[in-house]
């Protein structure tokens, strides 16, 4: 999963002094890597080769690791590999998990078996976790011959849990205490550790068996006096998580209380990790990418310089279905091709009915679609839903009915014409709003993802339901 790094990457985040614009050092790099390809026929003069790839070094070497990520994914295959190779080795696991999944793939599919190895030896269990679906069989079983027993065992336990879930996107790194010590002794604890794990916001008070007794806020470690006992400053209300809950009904109480992190307990109450703000962002923005691909009817998440061939299979499925709505649509104007020759009109009035209901209906599926994944919908209240989107496709198509009435009218100076195309636009819209809200039910009642072709499958209604409806009611009316 792209962007979940730990605490190992939190702690070489640059300094102020160090950060540069992203969008400068990207046309840097490019403008470097220009200079490396052939020389076009002018012979124009350029650096040495060993210079010019010493500048791009000395440039990735000052970048965050998400920022070499950036500039690996806007770069064409091949100079891709030229930049990736100029990165110090001990970046490269931190690099590929802030890569999207496509990238990551293709320099993977790069690497020698020791270089990945390497590589995955520098993050901890829950990283290795996302890393380790795209590794070879054989490597990643060295890798976690590897791995300490704990580590091991860690590392286990996050790839037993399903993909959207809190267990899968978790981490390990927190910072325990007993709640019968001093918040002196506490503190001297904390000074002795190298580092507190990235987006510490809070201590877990544990007994002896590991069960959660409360957190304690590092604000009110702060500002409590040293003498106190953990026990008498712990807050026993605080959100507690099952790795089993959803990523998304996760992402709602983060966003709903404002959280940095919360503690993931198992079904006895013992602490087994902890779930992080920098994680739920990286779901959030995972997942979003994804409901757009999905809309548009990608298959999955595509790098934009891939070999022609990978990108076919990724698209052809949809454009599949295009073709035979689009057929669909073609035969419902065929049935009318005599209405079509008599009244000519008709053909140029057509495409405004069908464009205004598709974009109609697709305002009403993305509202939906959106507000499934919030979790905003009850099984219970479809039908008021249905009710409401009717009721606003009933104004809209007033309204704009009664407009394109006028105009049609204005332009052909037929009253009749103006009537049926006012109509249509009514019905039409109705017919959108019913599939905006019937597409998406449909598919959550079958088990399916609601935002999977969401687009296409909305404008194949409303173009072959809009040319039927206009068409026919211009045949029943007009001719």
């Amino acid at each position: 999963m792209p962007g979940s790094a730990g605490a190992s990457a939190v702690s070489e985040l640059p300094t102020r002094l160090e950060v540069e614009d992203l969008q400068q050092s990207l046309d840097e790099v490019q403008e470097i890597l220009a200079q490396l390809r052939p020389q076009d026929e002018r012979g124009a003069a350029r650096e040495p080769e060993e210079l010019l790839l010493a500048k791009v070094r000395a440039k990735l070497d000052r970048l965050h690791p998400a920022d070499i990520a950036v500039v690996l994914e806007t770069l064409p295959r091949d100079e891709r590999l030229v930049v990736w190779n100029l990165v110090k080795a001990e970046r490269d696991g931190e690099i590929l998990l802030e890569l999207s999944d496509a990238v990551r793939e293709s320099l993977i599919a790069s690497m020698e078996p020791g270089e990945l190895l390497a590589a995955a030896e520098t993050l901890e269990a829950d990283e290795i976790a996302d890393l380790l679906p795209d590794l070879p069989e054989d490597v990643a079983q060295d890798v976690i011959r590897a791995l300490p027993q704990e580590e091991r065992e860690r590392l286990r336990a996050a790839l037993s849990y399903e993909e959207g879930t809190v267990g899968a996107l978790m981490d390990f790194d927190q910072v325990t205490v007993r709640e019968d010590v001093t918040l002196e002794a506490v503190t001297r604890y904390l000074r002795r550790l190298d580092e507190l794990p990235g987006h510490t916001d809070q201590l877990f008070v544990l007994d002896r068996e590991r069960r959660l007794r409360g957190i304690v806020p590092l604000a009110r470690l702060i500002v409590s006096d040293l003498e106190l006992e953990v026990s008498q400053v712990m807050s026993q209300e605080s959100l507690q998580l099952h790795p089993e809950d959803g990523a998304e009904d996760a992402a709602q109480a983060f966003e709903r209380y404002d959280l940095v992190s919360a503690p993931v307990v198992d079904h006895f109450g013992r602490l087994i990790g902890r779930l992080t703000v920098n994680s739920v962002v990286d779901h959030i923005r995972e997942k979003s990418a994804q409901t757009q691909l999905a809309e548009s009817g990608l298959q999955e998440e595509e790098d934009v310089f891939a070999p022609v061939w990978n990108s076919f299979r990724n698209r052809w499925a949809w454009l599949a279905l295009n073709l035979v709505t689009a057929f669909i649509a073609s035969r419902v104007i065929g049935a009318f091709e005599g209405s079509i020759e008599k009244l000519v009109a008709l053909a140029a009035l057509m495409p405004i009915v069908a464009g205004i209901g598709g974009n109609s209906g697709n305002q009403t599926i993305t509202m939906i679609v959106r507000a499934l994944a919030l979790g905003q919908i009850q099984s219970e209240y479809w039908r008021r839903l249905l009710r409401k989107e009717l009721g606003v496709a009933m104004l809209n198509g007033v309204a704009w009915g009664t407009l394109l009435g006028a105009v049609a009218y204005a332009l052909y100076g037929n009253v009749s014409l103006g009537g049926v195309m006012a109509l249509a636009m009514l019905l039409n819209l109705l017919l959108a709003a019913g599939m905006g809200v019937a597409i998406p039910y449909f598919r959550v009642r079958l088990g399916r993802d609601p935002a999977v072709g969401a687009s296409v499958l909305i404008t194949a209604c409303t173009d072959s339901g809009g040319f039927f409806i206009f068409l026919g009611l211009a045949t029943l009316f007009l001719l």
